[in-house]
């Protein structure tokens, strides 16, 4: 058995273990892009057209896209225990083809009750086959050397606004938003449904132990006082992330860019993501997971009062975009390994879903949040010094979880 120390040889693409899918990764890979793309990212660029077009409130459309988020934060507590139980084959499967379903209903809405139940149906999609599910596959098929493939699948993600974002706006230029939410549902069937079904039928190793924690269960550990603590800093964290991705293209277009530039600016940001990323097993091995958790939410209060404080020129927007995506994507594998860094790989699936509900509840209520705070606050620019602060208190909030820290 390979060593903690010395991972093993082939690890990150799946070469070095047969029990390891080889499809798995370059498969999940795959489908992280086209899932985060169409079933997220595509929103943000679609909603002012979907409101110009039925007459449908924005806080009404902005909430249905929140109550998606929260389904999906609700249901990836239940999924994390049928993914340690079951594996990923059957769970990401399902997912997709609910989040094509849910995308025809959302595209063919008469009313705002039929797009609300659609997007409802879409937080199902969300936590079957977004980060969370394929994590967990990642971290019981890899381990010991997990890192290594969550940061091939997260840099892969992180191109999910920069494809999609741009190429989104270039279909609403010459569709309808119902039409291009078809073109997108297309595309999400042709890529996620076979990957996930044909990619991920290698058998489900038994869940492991770690003998450092055998002894403390599920429960103790979710209700101990660092998990508690660490779960507050990721929710503070994850609504003023969430709110930043969504508010960005509004806060542009009140400074008077171009839809198409604030869907670029977006997307740039994805580039920062897969940028970003590249740097986390550095940082992983000079840091604890306190002072990294400290360190980079508290830069990503820092970009986003950088966005607030810097109305042009473009470029240097872009700049910021790239300096917050590169953040935002070190901020996800920071997620993705606080279980293990502090308890281990057992039960991974079901204490990331505990970790992760409040944190998706808190990012499906950013979106709503901040455009309705927009309005009293006097616009986007205020709206992101506020959402800077909040980020502030949730770095102020980790040092208190340091007892976490397995030693």
């Amino acid at each position: 058995m390979t060593s903690l120390g010395t991972p093993a040889r082939g690890a990150a693409t799946g070469t070095g273990d047969r029990s390891r899918p080889r499809a798995a990764l370059p498969a999940l890979c795959a489908t992280q892009i086209v899932s985060w793309g169409i079933v997220y990212y595509a929103f943000p660029v679609l909603n002012p057209q979907i409101t110009a077009a039925t007459g449908w409130p924005t806080a009404a459309t902005t909430a249905a896209f929140s109550l998606a988020l929260v389904v999906s934060a609700l249901a990836g507590i239940r999924v994390g225990r049928i993914l340690d139980r079951r594996g990923p084959r059957t769970v990401m499967t399902a997912g997709s083809v609910l989040g094509v379903v849910s995308l025809l209903i959302v595209a063919a809405a008469p009313n705002i009750e039929a797009f609300i139940t659609g997007w409802a149906l879409a937080g199902l999609a969300m936590a079957s086959t977004f980060y969370q599910p394929a994590f967990a596959a990642l971290t019981r098929w890899w381990a010991p050397d997990h890192i290594r493939a969550l940061t091939i699948v997260t840099l892969a993600g992180g191109l999910a606004s920069t494809v999609f974002a741009p190429l989104t706006a270039t279909l609403a230029d010459h569709l309808s938003w119902r039409h291009t939410y078809l073109v997108l549902a297309g595309i999400l069937a042709a890529v996620t449904i076979p990957a996930h079904a044909l990619a991920l039928r290698a058998p489900w190793p038994d869940n492991p132990t770690s003998p450092a924690h055998a002894a403390a269960g599920v429960a103790e550990i979710g209700r101990s006082r660092p998990f508690l603590l660490l779960a507050a800093a990721f929710t503070l964290s994850s609504f003023a992330m969430y709110a930043v991705v969504v508010a960005l293209v509004p806060l542009l277009l009140e400074r008077g860019y171009t839809t198409s530039q604030a869907a670029w600016a977006l997307g740039i940001g994805g580039a920062g993501q897969t940028l970003g990323r590249t740097l986390y097993a550095a940082l992983a091995r000079r840091t604890t997971a306190t002072a990294r958790t400290t360190i980079l939410i508290a830069l990503g209060g820092v970009t986003t009062a950088a966005f607030a404080a810097v109305p042009g020129p473009y470029a240097l927007l872009v700049a910021v975009a790239v300096v917050a995506g590169m953040v935002r994507g070190n901020l996800t594998l920071l997620q993705a390994t606080a279980i293990t860094d502090r308890w281990g790989a057992t039960h991974y699936g079901r204490l990331s879903g505990l970790l992760a509900a409040p944190a998706t509840t808190a990012a499906a209520l950013a979106p709503f949040a901040g455009a309705a705070l927009a309005v009293p606050l006097g616009g986007y620019g205020a709206l992101f010094f506020l959402l800077a602060a909040v980020s502030m208190a949730a770095a102020l909030t980790v040092p208190w979880t340091s007892a976490a820290t397995c030693a």
